[in-house]
C-alpha cells in the first residue's frame, strides 16, 4: 500500500466533513469483547454478519447500521456485480429482480445483436454448456489437466530438457497432489459404499420394532445400551441410524453422495478424461472463444453454489431488497475445479459488460495458464473493476503453502494489480474460534476477513439454507464494494480496494490456528491477514464519502 494512502487514511479517520460529519468510525474495546453474545439465538444466527459490534455486541459488518445511519434516504445508483460460479437460479423470489438484463441483446434469435461475440447472451454466459444442451457436470481436477498437458509434450519434446524447467517441478507436485487426491477419493467410494448398503440393512432390521420407522434418536440410543452385548448385531444397526439421525443422513443424501464419489473418480480424477471435449474445440487457445450458451440457470438442481453467492451479495435486509445492486452470472464452475480459460474469458465479459464488482469463491492448487488470468486481472484493473475471491476452506497458511490460486502474485512476490482481494472467514464467536475453522489465512496473501461460518442464504428453487465457506465471505465483501461504488461512484478501484482494507475492525485476541503437529497453536488474530482487519461496512462507507469530497 503507497504511503500516501497510509497518510490519507490517517487524516480521514480524524476528521470528518460535511454530512457524515457526526458518525465516527466503530472501534474495538475491550469492554465490548467482555460483552460477546454467545450463544446466539435463532433470529440473531439467521442476520448475525449484518449486526454491529457496539450495538449488538455481534461481530457483524455493521451492514445493518450502515443502512439505517448513513444511507436513509440516499439513492445509490446501479451497480453490476458479476458471479463467476455455478449457474443461478435467476427466477429465485428473492433474485429474480435483480438479475442483469442485456439490454443490447435480442432473446432467442440466435443472432450476436450487441456483436460481443456471445449469441443471445441477456443474463450472462454459461462457459460450461454447449448448443445441444450438453454441460459439464463433473470436471477434472487441475492436477490432471497438469499430468495430461506435460505427458503429451513428452511425446513431442525432449523430456531431458524439460525437466530443467519449472513446469516439471509442477508437473512432479501436480502428480503427489493426484496420488493423495485419488486415495482420498477411493476411501471416499468406501465410506459411501457402506452407507450405501448399511443404510437399508439397517431399516430392515429395526422393521420389526419400528414397523412404521417412527423411531427417535433417544430410543435407537437405548436399543443400542441395553442390547450392545447380548444382540450385538442390533446394537450396531441402532446405533447406525442412529448416527443418521444426528448427522441429517438420508437415503436421498447417500445416494447423491455416492454419485458424486463415483463420478469423481470415473472424471473427475480420470487422466484419460477430457470434461471440454464436447463444449470447447480450442480448450489451449484463449483467442477462441465460440463455445458455452447463454443458459445460466439449466443446471440448477445439480449446482447450487452460485445461488448461496447470489443471495448475499444483493441481500435483503428490514424485509426489503435493495435493488441497486445486480447480479450477472456467469458460470464456470462444476464439481471438480475450472479451467483457466473460463476464468480469464469471464473476467473479461464481466469488464466488457459493465460489471464494477467481480465475485470469484472459488479456488484450486495448480493454475496450468495462469499468465492468462494474470492478464484478465490487468485489464480489469485498467477498468476499474474490482476482484474478490475466497481464500479457501483447507485451514493452511498461504505463506508457506503458496500455491492457491486465483491468487495476485506468485511466490509471495510482488502483487501484479491492485484490483484484487482474497478474503478468509470468521465465525460469530468472540473467542479462540474466531478464525472459522476452516479457513485459509496468511499476512501475506490473504487481504481481510468477513464472516463466513454458519450464514443463512438462498438456495435454488426459493428455498433457503445456512453453509459456511470463504465462498460466503468473499460474497459479502463483494455487496460492500458494490455498495461504495452506488454511493461513490468516482472512486478508483484502488480507493476502494484500500478502504475495505483500512476501514475494517482490529482484533487482536488470541484464536486457534491449528496444525497437525501443534493443534493447540494460537495466534493473535491481527496477524492473520495483510489488513489484520475484519471487513466493516458501516466504516467503509464512511470513509469513502471522505475521500470522494477531497
Amino acid at each position: 500500500m503507497k504511503k500516501i494512502n497510509i497518510l490519507l487514511v490517517s487524516i480521514l479517520f480524524l476528521f470528518f466533513n460535511c454530512s457524515k460529519q457526526k458518525f465516527k468510525p466503530i472501534t474495538v474495546t475491550a469492554k465490548k469483547l467482555l460483552q460477546k453474545h454467545i450463544p446466539l439465538n435463532n433470529e440473531e444466527l439467521e442476520n448475525w454478519y449484518v449486526k454491529d459490534l457496539n450495538l449488538d455486541t455481534i461481530p457483524g459488518i455493521s451492514l445493518e447500521r450502515a443502512y439505517n445511519d448513513l444511507l436513509q434516504n440516499q439513492n445509490g445508483k446501479k451497480v453490476l456485480v458479476a458471479i463467476i460460479d455455478t449457474e443461478i437460479d435467476i427466477k429465485h423470489n428473492d433474485l429474480e429482480k435483480n438479475i442483469w438484463i442485456n439490454n443490447n441483446e435480442v432473446p432467442n434469435n440466435n443472432i450476436d445483436d450487441d456483436g460481443n461475440g456471445y449469441i443471445d447472451d441477456v443474463n450472462g454466459w454459461n462457459f460450461i454448456g454447449n448448443l445441444k444442451n450438453e454441460n459439464i457436470l463433473y470436471s477434472n481436477l487441475e492436477c490432471v489437466r497438469v499430468i495430461q498437458e506435460y505427458e503429451n509434450k513428452i511425446k513431442f519434446s525432449d523430456s531431458i530438457l524439460l525437466k530443467k524447467t519449472n513446469e516439471f517441478e509442477t508437473y512432479q507436485k501436480a502428480k503427489e497432489y493426484y496420488k493423495k487426491s485419488l486415495k482420498a477419493a477411493k476411501d471416499d467410494q468406501e465410506y459411501a459404499m457402506f452407507l450405501y448398503e448399511g443404510y437399508p440393512k439397517a431399516k430392515k432390521a429395526l422393521k420389526k420394532l419400528f414397523p412404521k420407522e417412527n423411531y427417535t434418536k433417544k430410543e435407537l440410543d437405548s436399543i443400542y445400551s441395553s442390547n450392545k452385548k447380548k444382540n450385538k448385531e442390533l446394537a450396531k444397526n441402532a446405533y447406525f441410524l442412529s448416527d443418521c439421525i444426528k448427522y441429517d443422513i438420508s437415503k436421498e443424501w447417500i445416494d447423491n453422495y455416492k454419485k458424486n464419489i463415483d463420478n469423481k473418480l470415473t472424471k473427475t480424477l480420470n487422466l484419460n478424461f477430457f470434461d471440454k471435449e464436447n463444449i470447447d474445440k480450442q480448450p489451449d487457445n484463449l483467442g477462441f472463444i465460440k463455445y458455452g450458451n447463454p443458459y445460466v440457470n439449466k443446471n440448477i438442481s445439480e449446482f447450487y453454489h452460485g445461488t448461496l453467492i447470489a443471495g448475499l451479495v444483493s441481500s435483503k435486509l428490514n424485509n426489503e431488497t435493495y435493488n441497486n445492486i445486480e447480479i450477472m452470472p456467469l458460470a464456470i464452475s462444476s464439481n471438480g475445479e475450472e479451467h483457466d480459460k473460463d476464468i480469464a474469458l469471464a473476467i473479461r465479459y464481466a469488464v466488457d459488460n459493465g460489471a464494477k464488482v467481480i465475485n470469484m469463491s472459488f479456488g484450486k492448487m495448480f493454475s496450468l495458464h495462469k499468465e492468462w488470468v494474470f492478464d484478465a486481472f490487468k485489464y480489469a484493473e485498467e477498468n476499474n473493476v474490482l476482484i474478490v475471491s475466497s481464500a479457501g476452506n483447507s485451514n493452511v497458511d498461504l505463506t508457506i503453502s503458496n500455491n492457491y490460486y486465483p491468487n495476485d502474485n506468485l511466490n509471495n512476490g510482488k502483487e501484479i494489480v491492485n484490483n484484487f482481494l482474497l478474503v478468509g472467514s470468521i465465525s460469530s464467536k468472540l473467542d479462540k474460534s474466531f478464525k472459522s475453522y476452516f479457513s485459509n489465512y496468511s499476512n501475506e496473501d490473504v487481504d481481510i476477513f468477513a464472516p463466513g461460518e454458519y450464514i443463512y442464504t438462498t438456495l435454488p428453487k426459493n428455498k433457503y439454507k445456512f453453509d459456511s465457506g470463504t465462498s460466503l465471505a468473499s460474497a459479502i465483501t463483494s455487496k460492500v464494494a458494490a455498495l461504495i461504488y452506488s454511493y461513490y461512484p468516482n472512486l478508483s478501484v484502488g480507493q476502494v480496494k484500500d478502504i475495505l482494507m483500512d476501514s475494517g475492525l482490529k482484533y487482536t485476541f488470541e484464536v486457534s490456528t491449528p496444525i497437525k503437529k501443534d493443534k493447540n497453536k494460537t495466534t493473535i488474530f491481527s496477524k492473520l491477514s495483510k489488513s489484520g482487519k475484519v471487513l466493516n461496512a458501516y466504516n467503509a462507507l464512511i470513509m469513502a464519502d471522505s475521500i470522494s469530497r477531497n
